[in-house]
């Protein structure tokens, strides 16, 4: 963790945050909590294993860890 005042931390998880408002949250139709939780969670999932990233040769992060670790 940075000091106090340093918002370098926070970075990657506010992009994610913001990405994950701007392609679920806003366009989606929620009837309750539990859809909330289950589309989460579903994007989660998506983000992670099917996302293909141009920065990661045209893989999925997951992919692209598996393959660099291989």
């Amino acid at each position: 963790m940075g000091r106090k005042g340093n918002c370098f931390d926070n970075a990657v998880i506010e992009s994610f945050f913001g990405t994950l408002k701007a392609e679920y949250f806003h366009l989606a139709t929620l009837d309750g909590l539990e859809a909330l939780e289950a589309g989460v969670h579903d994007y989660i999932h998506y983000y992670n294993h099917e996302r293909i990233k141009l920065g990661l040769r045209g893989l999925s992060p997951v992919d692209y860890r598996l393959r660099s670790t291989a």
